[in-house]
This record gives structure tokens, sequence and C-alpha cells, in this order.
């Protein structure tokens, strides 16, 4: 529990998302939250992010440990598991953005290619590395909470109700998050990515997915309905030699794929289909729908039509956001009212702030990024074989 009157706050990283938690951690209500600083690899944009939020800018993440209560890791992939380790070990609660983990290729990087690598010997490193954390998490006795926000997006807390209350049993299910491109200078290199848009949008639905599948099975078996087997495919549709580049495509994809798809099926039988691309115009498409016996529900995180408006061109909205991946902003358009909100962020740090305050398990926590982790793992094994079953060895 929290032992002095404020939870404090560090991030490691300081891009894109850590501007999004800053903002969300800022609109916590119930718990006094102090942002203390921030530490990041790149000074330069420590230097701008602490600037921007009021935080310090620390030279270490050894001297940042030692002035918060947990550590808010929004950094790429390739550092997540040393830095929750490093953090857990000092006692302090992790809040870890997506992915959990992954293979990022050896230490040395020699000749290491995302194209080429072992798939096989990559899912044991993946089993290795989730048991490391699990076990850190265990001996330390703190807290992590895994920063899926799709599990708090209000049209996912929506239909667990409808779930719950209606006893629905899930069939299948439908998702996808797609657009033109990652805002991250990481992307697009698996050594810091850890995979392309199979792995880092495919994530989103398939965590979504496997929480609907969790929830249903506590409700209707009194236990968790879990994935047991993946067969995927993936695709470098921007590199192939007859692509047109019309510029409006992020290209620069040095050994990841720009779009893959995953057909996971659970331990009772039902299935989930998940689709991730980067070669999607028109803004960012996160949805998921539940095909159940007794309901059907699509759940639209991204574009909701809350509000409607046409600007004749792009001037117009200049100096106004409308919502992620819009451009030009002219024509018809959805904006978005409350962008976070409707994707979870606030809702997500609510509740992270809420578990790390009154020493309670978050609901998005290690046993969910580690499943989603080893479903990933098993599926970029199946598309290197063609898209075969590969099972999916979960503790």
């Amino acid at each position: 529990m929290l032992m002095g009157s404020k939870l404090r706050i560090g991030f490691a990283g300081a891009g894109f998302a850590a501007r999004i938690h800053a903002a969300c951690w800022r609109r916590v209500s119930g718990v006094s939250i102090e942002l203390v600083g921030a530490f990041s690899r790149s000074r330069g944009k420590l230097s701008a992010f602490a600037q921007a939020e009021r935080l310090r800018a620390f030279d270490s993440l050894e001297q940042l440990l030692g002035q918060v209560d947990a550590l808010d890791i929004c950094t790429p992939g390739a550092t997540h598991e040393a830095f929750t380790l490093q953090t857990l070990a000092a006692g302090r609660d992790v809040i870890l953005e997506k992915p959990y983990t992954g293979y990022y290729g050896p230490k040395d990087g020699a000749g290491f290619s995302g194209l080429t690598f072992d798939r096989a010997a990559a899912c044991q490193e993946v089993r290795s590395s989730c048991e490391r954390m699990r076990e850190a998490v265990a001996r330390s006795g703190r807290r992590l909470c895994y920063a899926e926000n799709w599990i708090y997006a209000p049209a996912v807390r929506k239909e667990r109700e409808i779930l719950e209350k209606s006893r629905g049993q899930i069939l299948r299910l439908l998702g996808e998050e797609s657009h033109s491109g990652s805002h991250a200078s990481s992307y697009g290199r698996w050594s810091e990515s850890g995979g392309g848009a199979l792995g880092t949008k495919g994530c989103h639905p398939l965590s979504a997915a496997i929480y609907f599948k969790a929830i249903e099975g506590q409700t209707r078996l009194g236990r968790s309905i879990r994935p047991a087997r993946v067969s995927a495919h993936a695709h470098r549709l921007t590199q192939l030699p007859g692509y047109v580049d019309e510029g409006t495509l992020r290209t620069d994809y040095i050994d990841t794929e720009d779009y893959g798809q995953m057909h996971v099926t659970f331990d009772d039988g039902t299935v989930a289909d998940i689709l991730a691309s980067d070669v999607v115009l028109g803004g960012v498409a996160n949805w998921i729908e539940v095909f159940c016996g007794n309901h059907r529900t699509r759940c639209n995180l991204n574009p909701v039509d809350a509000l409607e408006t046409f600007a004749p061109g792009a001037e117009t909205l200049k100096d106004v956001y409308v919502v992620e991946k819009i451009h030009p902003k002219q024509g018809w358009m959805k904006p978005a009212a409350d962008e976070d909100w409707q994707h979870g962020y606030p809702q997500e740090m609510q509740a992270f702030a809420e578990a790390l305050a009154g020493g309670s398990p978050p609901e998005s926590g290690w046993e969910l990024g580690e499943t989603v982790s080893l479903t990933l793992a098993a599926a970029y094994l199946s598309a290197s074989r063609a898209g075969a079953d590969v099972e999916i060895e979960i503790r």
C-alpha cells in the first residue's frame, strides 16, 4: 500500500506514449499523484519532455528510482525486461507499456535480421523472459501493471458487463488495429520493436479477445478460457517489387512486416481472428466484434461518430486536433471528442493508481502481458511455417 500522501510516478522514456501517460496521470481522481521526473537515453527527447511536462530530467534510472514509488516504462520493447527487473529489484511498482516482452535478437546484435532468425528459438527466449519477469514480480512483492489500454476502453468495459450479466458464450471474435504507420522512430527495426504490425498493433485486439474469453470463462465456468494454438501470416506489402509509393504510407521498414493476421483457437474450441496493418489510410481502425449465441457487440474505439464536422479546406481546422492519422483535415470528418478517453487511457491510469495506492493487484497485470507475448511469439513461428498451427505454451 501507499505509505506517503502521494503516489510518486517516474517515467522511463520521453516519447509519444510517455506524453499520453503523463496527461492521463494528471486526470486521476481520488489518489494524489506526483509526477516526479523522467529518464531517457535520448537526451534531446528527455529535455523536451521534461520541460513540457514540468518534470525533473534524471541522468540515470537508478537516480529516478530512488525518488519514486512506481516507474511508468514507455520505452521501446527491447528495454522492457531489463527496466522491469531493475525497477522491481529496487522495490518499486511497474507500469509497463506494450509490448510486454518479446524477442529482439542476440545481445550483441551481430548479423541479426528480423527476416531470417530462428522463430522456434525465439519462442523459447520469450518464454524465458516471461519466467524471469514473473519470478521478479513474485520475489519483489510489488505490482506490475500491464498498460493495455483496450482493457479499460469504455466500449470494452460495456461488453464485459453484457457478457457477465447475459452469461453469453463467445463463439468467435473479430478485431483489428490498423493505420498508416507508427509514430515511433524505433518502429520497423526488429531489434528495437520486436516485430511489425502483427505484434505491435495486433497485440491490442488480441489482448481484448483474450480478456473477453477470460471473463466469459470466469462467469460461466469458474475458470479463464485461454488461447491454445494459433496460425498466422505476415507480409511486407510496401516492400514488394511492384509497390507504387504514393507518399501516403510509412515504408521505411528494415526487417518487419506491415500486414499480418492471426487465427487464435481457445481451449474451448472457439476462435478469434485478428488483423493488423500499416497500410491503411483514413485514420485509425481500432475495433473488436464479439459474436455470442445470445448477443453480438461491436466495440468501436476509433473512429466513433459522436461528433461529425465538415471543413471545405484544410486551413479551416489547421489549429484543431481532429483524430490521429487524419490528413488533410478536409471534407467530412469524425473528430474525437476525447480520443484518450475512448481509447481507455485515463481509465487505465485511474485503475492503476487505485491498485497501487490500495495494494490490490491490477486487472491488467503480468498474466495478461505474458499470455499476449507467448501468443504473439507462437504467431510469428506460425507465419514462418506458412501458417501452420502452433501450440501456445502458457504456464
